[in-house]
């Protein structure tokens, strides 16, 4: 599972700063600092091993040109910090614009991962399609959820040579089980997307209509959409708008 895929898309009817936001975020998930490669060298010292092979690179930057020419987006935007780590995010912003020159159709631009996360809180509307490291990757996700209403908002879809998991991409929240609280759309927008993906677009529109006149409507929604409903009342609200 080599690529994480974050769908991000402000949901209609939900009052945001940001509407209408829709962007990719494309993380390579098999390398970097996040795989926790750490040791202790001495009592109270330790290192942490970060790793960015061209091999790997290669693979995420070409399928994240394909994935933009696939969907017909407009531009791509790699995120790092190579005026740092001169050698590691040197390595792969190298291999990006290598593969860059494979897509004159998807414009390559580039920017340091601190200035991109204060691009996307000023003005995310000039990014698209976003790719980058492991670690910047978990990063800005959440930060692209926080701009567009939280983890509604989202969906995540981890993918390999033959295999994708489509996921919610809040993780556990075993402190909520029992409580009625949680909001149904993190199971349900991947759910979409994974039906689009099988060729049951008819079930997938209707599904994505539906929750769309839910959160519009703003009458039966959770709390974290503004509203007071139990995720039984959200979900069956859903499924009586199908």
């Amino acid at each position: 599972l080599f690529a994480g895929v974050r769908a991000v898309r402000s949901l209609p009817g939900v009052s945001i700063r940001f509407p209408d936001l829709d962007l990719l975020i494309i993380r390579e998930n098999s390398e970097d600092i996040y795989k926790g490669i750490e040791h202790e060298i001495v009592p109270g010292v330790i290192e942490s091993i970060k790793v960015v092979t061209r091999a790997a690179s290669e693979r995420i930057a070409r399928f994240a040109f394909e994935t933009a020419l696939y969907l017909e987006r407009e531009h791509l935007t790699f995120v790092h910090k190579a005026n740092i780590m001169k050698q590691s995010d040197g390595l792969f912003l190298g291999v990006v614009r290598e593969v860059a020159e494979e897509y004159p159709q998807i414009p390559l631009r580039t920017v340091i991962v601190d200035a991109a996360c204060m691009q996307l809180v000023l003005d995310p509307y000039q990014f698209d399609v976003l790719l980058m490291g492991n670690l910047y990757g978990d990063v800005l996700s959440s930060l692209c959820n926080g701009i567009t209403g939280g983890i509604s908002s989202s969906l995540g879809i981890d993918i390999g040579d033959e295999v994708r998991i489509y996921e919610a991409v809040h993780g556990d929240a075993a402190e909520l089980v029992g409580k009625g609280v949680a909001n149904p759309l993190p199971l349900l927008t991947p759910a979409v997307d994974l039906l689009h993906y099988i060729e049951e677009s008819k079930a997938a529109k209707q599904i994505a209509a539906a929750i769309e006149a839910v959160t519009v409507a703003g009458e039966v929604v959770t709390a974290d959409l503004g509203g007071t409903a139990t995720t039984a009342e959200m979900t069956n609200a859903i499924i009586e708008a199908l």
